[in-house]
């Protein structure tokens, strides 16, 4: 999965972050993709932890869509 930006023919960072669901409390696969310009930045972690914070994986995802 790609977080934060990439740009056009910039190097992309590999990185394995421990992610859970916010709602079942499963763990997912956390391998992540980003731009190496954008990588350990401010930014970065700020949307990082965000991210982490309202992940659902994809069997609660499905849940809520089908709800709306």
């Amino acid at each position: 999965m790609i977080i934060g930006k990439i740009s056009k023919n910039e190097k992309k960072v590999k990185f394995t972050e421990k992610i859970i669901c916010t709602n079942c409390s499963k763990q997912v696969p956390g391998g992540l993709q980003t731009g190496e310009s954008y990588y350990q930045t401010e930014q970065f972690k700020k949307e990082l932890e965000n991210f982490k914070k309202s992940y659902l994986c994809g069997i609660c995802r499905d849940k809520k869509r089908q709800e709306n």
